[in-house]
């Protein structure tokens, strides 16, 4: 190969690259509401893919990648169809809509990258109707999940499946099983009605909100962060304040979500050992997701559950050190929180907030009256959080016990190994 080939490769490499990075979301979503069908949608386009990398070599990379993907898949999808002569009039309903534009120029359906007015307000339509899709409230939670990182996280079967340590293939049936229940309950791909919209909306941050946490502190596994969801999340909230900036929910979460992420960095030291946030090294933190998650969170314009946990994130990132943190008003906020979000989780974070703002003996009254609380049995936080204020007040006994129960319920190594580590320092303590 000659070495201007060899550089005209790279560049299409590149900008396929590129494209499936900045495009195809938008491009899918549009595919899917011409063709009414997810898995084909995702075939034709991946079929558009493998179609740019020769085409573009031979005839150079056009001017509106997206458009072109468009078209291209479009007609890939078409092709599909008339394979199967069971679908051929559905193929020649989607040939005869194609004919509606110009068939030699890709600027006919409008640049997914230089979109006039009319067209990106089609393309913001499109992709509000396939996030609403893909968390409907009538698929499984798991599933939600699922079908939300692989169709807009843009993430493979095998990454989704190794990030939540399934196999590839159940991870897979996960995932045509939600698409086969989206087309055999016949859910409208839609953008819900303004009455249901509050709960909708609820559903699909939540979907958010679960994959961020997920990444950012894997409940399984040898690694701390999974960089790649919290990185899906992020791109997932960003894009919902892009289409819905008028919800201050949604700036809550994308918030929330910058703010947290920013720590990744010191969360764990040069040997991966975790680094609790009070030891951590502020230097490291990233000032410039600090920036955007405290722009974010000045576009919130109402409490809500995200934006109170994002204000209590602010309150972290805005101490000078640990001893400047307003443990009081982050007590106080928790207590808010509940009012939205009357879980047990929430009252073990307001129960540690209070030990850290009040006194270890503080903590520990409202954390030992949680213990009976059963949907808390399995809860390491819980325990992890009492045996720190137990060691602050003395009991170094009751601490080991505590620790103990935190490591058995802790299938995260670099949290588990800090875990041991702590409790070795309590025994020592015992024996000196």
């Amino acid at each position: 190969m000659s070495f201007e080939a060899a550089v005209v490769d790279a560049a299409v490499e590149a900008a396929v690259v590129e494209a499936f990075h900045t495009e195809r979301t938008a491009v899918l979503a549009t595919l899917i509401r011409l063709v009414g069908d997810f898995q084909l949608a995702e075939d034709a386009l991946q079929d558009a893919f493998a179609a740019a990398v020769a085409t573009w070599r031979r005839e150079g990379v056009p001017r509106r990648p997206g458009a072109w993907l468009l078209v291209a898949a479009r007609r890939k999808a078409v092709d599909r169809l008339r394979r199967d002569k069971s679908m051929a009039e559905r193929a020649e309903r989607l040939a005869a809509e194609m004919r509606l534009h110009d068939p030699n120029e890709a600027g006919g359906v409008g640049s997914l990258g230089d979109a006039d007015n009319d067209t990106a307000s089609r393309i913001d339509d499109d992709l509000l109707r396939l996030i609403f899709t893909c968390c409907h409230p009538a698929l499984d939670l798991s599933a939600r999940v699922a079908l939300t990182l692989r169709t807009l996280g843009g993430m493979t079967t095998g990454e989704i499946a190794r990030a939540f340590l399934v196999a590839e293939p159940t991870m897979g049936k996960r995932i045509v099983r939600a698409k086969r229940k989206i087309a055999d309950a016949h859910i409208r791909y839609r953008v819900p009605p303004d009455e249901e919209l509050p709960e909708r909306l609820n559903g699909v941050l939540r979907v958010v909100h679960l994959i961020f946490n997920e990444g950012y502190s894997a409940a399984h596994g040898p690694d701390l962060v999974r960089t790649d969801l919290c990185d899906s999340a992020i791109r997932l909230a960003r894009l919902l304040s892009e289409l819905m900036p008028q919800e201050s929910e949604v700036w809550g979460l994308l918030s929330l979500t910058l703010l947290h992420d920013a720590r990744r960095g010191a969360r764990s030291d040069a040997d991966g050992r975790y680094v609790a946030l009070q030891d951590q090294d502020r230097s490291l933190w990233d000032r410039g997701r600090v920036s955007e998650g405290l722009r974010a969170l000045e576009r919130t314009d109402r409490p809500g559950t995200y934006q109170i946990q994002a204000v209590i994130a602010a309150l972290h990132m805005q101490a000078r050190d640990p001893d400047d943190t307003d443990w009081t008003r982050i007590a106080e906020l928790y207590s808010a929180l509940a009012q939205f979000d009357p879980s047990p989780v929430v009252k073990v974070n307001h129960a540690t907030a209070i030990g850290f703002a009040d006194g270890p003996r503080a903590g520990l009254a409202l954390l030992n009256a949680l213990r009976d609380d059963s949907a808390l049995a399995g809860y390491q936080p819980l325990h992890a959080a009492r045996a720190e204020f137990l060691v602050r007040a003395g009991d170094l006994s009751g601490a080991a016990e505590a620790y103990a129960l935190a490591i058995g319920l802790s299938a995260n190594a670099v949290e588990r190994s800090e875990l041991e580590r702590r409790a070795a320092a309590v025994r020592r303590s015992e024996q000196a």
